[in-house]
């Protein structure tokens, strides 16, 4: 009996032994639990790292031969991981009016490729694009100088040419304050879906035309495309050279791209529609009737103008100025630098009042195509047959526009500066020069560009602020 209640006593002091450490446990877990609760960024931390496991090949570490790219992996993973704080199913942003409105977190990062979320993924609504530098890429050029045969005009193909230098060819632009994406057709024709391109303005425009449509075909026959130039008014006109522009849908995408010329971007009237030689009202005040025609149908639109603001080409055009429908007699305004300017504030200032109707329009000003004429002008022996690559520099620091003009009409406005200016400025070794298809001797083009070359550069751009 004394035995038995020995060992029974045995078993209840084990048994109280266990609950005093239940006991000591229990607390500790309701202090630790009490601590936690106290500090909501411990829980953040933990969470955080439950809710957010990216598989490591979806990490995106960018171009290991670009320098930039260290520093875009850590602006990247840097996001994420602030972002992850505040997901759940859904993250809040903030809209115009100030409010907050829940988004999809998953649609929050690019849907439109691995190389595309790396470079979009970086903000860059602030960026001055045409702030940096030019740096050497072998993977250029976009295109074949050989190919593109459809599109490119025979006599801006240097490749066809005397030409055997073409260093120009193997640059790209890279921005100083944000990456700007790789240029993909693929990509570029997904987002311009049901999309209609316009170009506007000069043979430098047409240049920027042929460049893209050369861009988003990687130079290759594409029979199935559409001319649709009709569709447009584009039609060659009797007697005519060549109509006054064009237009080609690509069905894979129902995207248009196109071009119309207008030098100057005013509307010109004939005078005497009876007589062939018959002079022309060149409305200073009033945009190209191209523009009031189809400006509705467009969803991207690059003008430009320059080069064609000069006294022999209204002479030799037979322009004559008028402003109110009456013809100019200011003599301040009929200067050409104060024509070109009042037309271009104009043009500008009757665009911005039609995006309040169309706001799915995004309107671009592209600055002025530089000349490079050295020891002369065009017509007095200038030369620009340098084929050194940015012999003159590589880089460009100054935040203002180098075309002023373009830079003080688009201000305040909805209308963009597509700024190529002076990051064009530093590559003379890019223009026609002395190559021609068949040899001949005479002047240099020291205006127009090879292609490919630095059009290109201007469409990567476009793309990029897009």
């Amino acid at each position: 009996m004394g035995g038995g209640m020995k060992g029974g006593s045995n078993v209840y002091r084990r048994r109280a032994k266990k609950f005093s450490i239940f006991l000591v446990v229990l607390i500790g877990t309701t202090v630790l639990l009490w601590a936690l609760e106290k500090t909501p960024l411990v829980i953040s931390l933990m969470s955080a790292q439950d809710q957010f496991v990216m598989p490591s090949s979806e990490i995106l570490m960018g171009d290991p031969m670009d320098p930039l790219s260290s520093v875009n992996s850590k602006v990247h993973t840097e996001k994420v991981f602030s972002d992850s704080f505040t997901m759940g199913e859904t993250r809040k942003e903030q809209t115009a009016e100030g409010l907050y409105a829940p988004t999809n977190f998953s649609t929050t990062l690019s849907t439109e490729g691995r190389n595309d979320d790396r470079d979009y993924l970086v903000d860059s609504k602030d960026c001055n694009y045409a702030k940096g530098r030019w740096v050497a890429d072998s993977r250029r050029p976009l295109y074949s100088g050989f190919g593109c045969k459809q599109w490119l005009s025979e006599m801006w193909a240097c490749r066809l040419t005397q030409r055997t230098d073409f260093s120009y060819e193997t640059f790209k632009w890279q921005p100083e304050n944000c990456r700007m994406p790789e240029f993909e057709k693929t990509t570029f024709l997904r987002r311009m879906q049901d999309k209609t391109i316009a170009f506007v303005g000069d043979s430098l425009g047409r240049q920027q035309f042929q460049s893209l449509i050369c861009m988003v075909t990687g130079g290759e026959e594409i029979p199935d495309v559409h001319n649709i130039g009709s569709h447009y008014g584009l039609v060659k006109a009797r007697g005519a050279i060549r109509p006054d522009g064009w237009a080609y849908r690509f069905p894979s995408s129902n995207t248009t791209i196109l071009y119309y010329w207008s030098a100057t971007l005013c509307d010109l009237e004939p005078l005497n529609i009876t007589d062939p030689k018959t002079e022309y009202a060149m409305h200073l005040d009033r945009p190209t009737a191209f523009l009031r025609d189809y400006l509705h149908r467009f969803d991207v639109l690059v003008l430009n103008t320059g080069h064609h603001w000069n006294r022999g080409k209204l002479v030799g055009n037979r322009w004559v100025m008028y402003v109110d429908g009456r013809p100019n007699n200011d003599k301040k305004l009929a200067e050409m630098a104060n024509a070109k300017f009042f037309t271009v504030h104009s043009v500008v200032k009757w665009l911005d009042s039609q995006l309040l109707q169309q706001p799915q329009l995004k309107a671009f000003f592209r600055t002025i195509s530089p000349r490079h004429f050295f020891n002369g002008d065009w017509n007095t022996g200038g030369t620009c047959d340098n084929s050194i690559p940015l012999a003159g520099g590589s880089e460009v620091l100054q935040d203002e526009s180098s075309d002023p003009v373009i830079e003080s009409a688009v201000k305040g406005s909805k209308v963009k500066i597509l700024d190529i200016t002076a990051i064009s400025q530093l590559r003379d070794e890019g223009h026609l020069s002395k190559y021609t298809i068949r040899p001949t001797e005479g002047m240099q083009d020291c205006l127009h560009w090879c292609l490919p070359g630095i059009p290109d550069t201007w469409n990567e751009l476009l793309s990029a602020q897009l």
